[in-house]
């Protein structure tokens, strides 16, 4: 696993992912999880925010101005370009190693969120003990997951069954944890910079955060908001409103 953690931090593929995610995020940023996300993250002009692996700050242009926010990454690159995107002056930004206990002096935040970064960091277990070590008793813990049944690199597909006239969902893999280089770019075949996903059950999830020290409040599924067009359009809108894309856990420090 050494060899993999080392490379799991995203600033190898900075400029690639600024691109993918732009100011605004991807589709799914803006139609699917920022909308989602606001409805169980309550957040009010006093509350306090731990956004960890926070990328280039997407979750920061989108809650109230007046939040005090800490988003933590182990890219220096991409949170240069959260400092460039995010006008707020009151929203720090922190380069740290989420693999290893969090060096911040605020241990009382209401809040901490890790969105669509958590399968990318090989020690799962020490990013929720760095929520639990800085968020208030009571404080809520917010992880958005690509979701870990439907949605394993390499390990699952849509399969259409012709007889029965349905779009489904394949998986061969889930319960074993898995670690899978991802290609940045696939058109260069080996020679393209990896990145990793790190697979885990809802199961190891689970035991995980209650090791930390939580509760598990609420699991939400989200699925896709697309809709297709032409000849096989009802089997694929059918399944896309059956088999969710994401799963949100919300947990509560004890």
């Amino acid at each position: 696993m050494g060899k993999e953690k080392e490379n799991s931090s995203w600033e190898q593929v900075s400029d690639w992912y600024n691109k993918v995610v732009g100011a605004k995020g991807h589709y799914y940023h803006e139609n699917v999880i920022l909308p989602r996300l606001a409805k169980i993250l309550p957040l009010s002009k006093n509350s306090s925010l731990l956004d960890l692996a926070c990328g280039q700050g997407i979750l920061a242009r989108n809650i109230p101005p007046e939040v005090e926010y800490i988003g933590v990454d182990a890219s220096a690159s991409l949170l240069a370009s959260a400092k460039k995107l995010c006008k707020n002056k009151k929203q720090q930004f922190a380069v740290a190693d989420l693999t290893r206990p969090l060096d911040l002096q605020k241990k009382d935040f209401d809040f901490c969120t890790i969105i669509l970064a958590l399968q990318n960091i090989p020690d799962a277990k020490q990013v929720m003990k760095n929520a639990f070590s800085h968020m208030k008793s009571g404080g809520r813990f917010i992880m958005v997951l690509n979701h870990p049944c439907f949605r394993i690199p390499r390990q699952t597909s849509w399969e259409i069954d012709e007889p029965k006239k349905i779009q489904y969902r394949r998986v061969d893999r889930y319960m074993s944890p898995l670690t899978i280089p991802i290609q940045a770019h696939p058109s260069q075949g080996d020679s393209s910079t990896k990145t990793w996903s790190y697979h885990y059950n809802i199961s190891d999830y689970t035991h995980m955060l209650k090791e930390a020290g939580f509760v598990i409040e609420m699991l939400d599924e989200w699925c896709s908001d697309k809709q297709s067009t032409g000849s096989k359009a009802k089997m694929e809108n059918r399944s896309r409103d059956e088999i969710p894309m994401f799963l949100a856990i919300v947990a509560k420090k004890l």
